[in-house]
Order: C-alpha cells, then structure tokens, then sequence
C-alpha cells in the first residue's frame, strides 16, 4: 500500500510538471507567431508558425546526433563497462523501456546526460570522471534520472524549446535590422503602429522566450529528479549524487562546455558566478540545494509511509 501511496504522487509530481511544461510550450509559440504577425500580419503569422514546426522536426530527428558529437562521446559495449550496462538494463527492466545506448565522454569533470528523441532512439552518456567520484548507489540515482528524461520525452522538449527560443531571437534581430533600413518615409498610422508593436517585439520577445525556456528546463530536471528517485526506489542517492557533483564541477571544470547543451546535463557544466547565483531566473538548472531539499523530503515521506 506504502508503495502505491509513494508511486501515486510520483506520479502527481510528473503530471504537474507536464502541465507547467505545456503552458510554458504554448507561451514560446505564440510568441513566435505574434513575431511573424508584427513582420507580414496574419499571413507572417502563419509563415513563422509553419517555420517552427519545420524546426522542431529539425531537432526531433538530429538532436541525439548533435548532442553525443559536441561531446565527444564514444559509444561503449557492454564487454568495456559491464557494471554501467548492468545499472541500466536493472533500471530500464524496472521501468518497462527499451535499453538505451551508452556513451563515455573523455573527461575528467562529473556529469552526465541522456538524449534523443523517444524511448526506442535513446542514449545515456556519462563521462569519466563521474565514474570515479561516485559510489554504485549514487551512480544508479544518476542513470535513473536520465533514464526519466528519456522515458518522459524531456530531451526532446527541451531541444524544442532551445530551437524555438534561439528562432525568436534571430526574427528579433531580423527586425530590428528591417526597421533600422526600412525607410523613414512616409507611412500610414496602421503601418506606424505596427512598427511600434514591432519595436516592442524586438525589445521583450527574446529576452521573455530565454526566460520561458530556461523556466522549461528547470521544470524538467524537478520532474526528472522525482521520477528517477521513485525509480530508483533511494532518493537519497540521487540527492547524495547531487551534492558531490556540485562540488567536484567546481575543482574540475566540464572542458566541452557550451550554453546551447548545457540544459542536458545533470548539474549546470557551465562555470557558475556571482551573476549566476543572485540571477536564478536566467539559469538552465534548479538551484541544487532546493533540488537536494526536495529529494530529502520525498526520502522523508517514504520512510514514513513505509
């Protein structure tokens, strides 16, 4: 009974987090279409729409690619890291997915990350120096989580959102170049409002879409934080896991580190600063003491249940 108790708000956990996803989805493509809107009106509407569905069909197919190349990945049999292979086909079995390829990464620097566009064409990554610093219990808290992004399509949406984000800041610059050699002429007040209107595009629109997609990613690795803990069935692990990467990122900085993936990885890759820590809203990561707090609290509320 404990066990249901603890799967159900598992459960509960993910489905909010789908729903914050689907609204912070939602607000990314209309701003993409209110972009082609101040271009072209409602036909620049419909253009910039069919656009980001040509794109997130891009991303849907080659992200994985992209990804595992940027990284320098080198897929691993099972004969070359036989207790890896072990930890995820013990937790794919458990979770009811087909089993992952499994990439190592040549570095020295803790972390790890899953890509790909479903469950069937997925891969798991980890890189060298994860493999040295954590223990098998804490190692397995890590696979289970990635091994949640993947079952949830999370790699797939964030790559979405990345792609469309980056699309509206391209359009801004697009118009704000358009409105700089466009001609001051003159114009009717119709046209004059919607350059008004684009003017303010240009301003808000990039700076809310890197907001909304970083509020994306954050929301996602929360939700992958809690499934992968009712998977793995030890939230401190993953919490235990945490802590300790945090601190080693810090003695061996990530050497392929780039924004355009860091949202990924288990930890932020990226060098963390004084910006980084007062401005939580522009990171790609939960802060991960509030990630450590929440994975202690869902430990808590399990060994009461039980």
């Amino acid at each position: 009974m404990a066990q249901v108790v603890q799967n159900a708000r598992a459960t509960r956990g993910v489905l909010s987090s789908y729903v914050r996803t689907a609204l912070l989805m939602s607000a990314l493509i209309a701003l993409l279409a209110l972009g082609g809107r101040a271009i072209a009106g409602f036909q620049g509407m419909l253009a910039f729409g069919a656009i980001g569905l040509v794109l997130n069909f891009v991303m849907y197919w080659f992200s994985d690619r992209i990804a595992l190349l940027a990284h320098r990945a080198q897929e691993v049999s099972r004969a070359e890291a036989p207790t890896l292979f072990a930890m995820v086909e013990r937790l794919t079995r458990r979770a009811g997915m087909p089993m992952p390829r499994i990439y190592l990464i040549p570095s020295a620097s803790p972390n790890a990350f899953a890509t790909g566009r479903n469950p069937n064409h997925a891969a798991v990554a980890v890189t060298d120096g994860i493999l040295q610093i954590l223990t098998e219990r804490e190692l397995e808290g890590v696979l289970a989580h990635e091994l949640s992004h993947v079952r949830n399509r999370d790699v797939l949406i964030a790559t979405i959102a990345a792609g469309v984000a980056g699309l509206i800041s391209t359009l801004g610059h697009v118009l704000q170049w358009g409105l700089m050699f466009g001609g001051a002429g003159s114009r009717s007040s119709d046209e004059r409002g919607n350059g008004l209107a684009a003017l303010a595009w240009i301003v808000v629109a990039p700076i809310i879409a890197l907001l909304i997609q970083l509020a994306i990613s954050r929301s996602r690795e929360l939700g992958a934080d809690s499934a992968g803990a009712a998977l793995s069935g030890d939230p401190d692990a993953l919490a235990d896991a945490l802590v300790r990467l945090e601190q080693a990122k810090a003695v061996r900085p990530y050497e392929f580190a780039g924004p355009a993936t860091s949202h990924l990885f288990i930890v932020n890759p990226l060098r963390g600063g004084a910006a980084a820590a007062l401005m939580g809203l522009f990171s790609t990561h939960p802060r991960t003491e509030e990630r450590v707090r929440r994975l202690r609290a869902m430990s808590l509320q399990r060994a009461r249940s039980g």
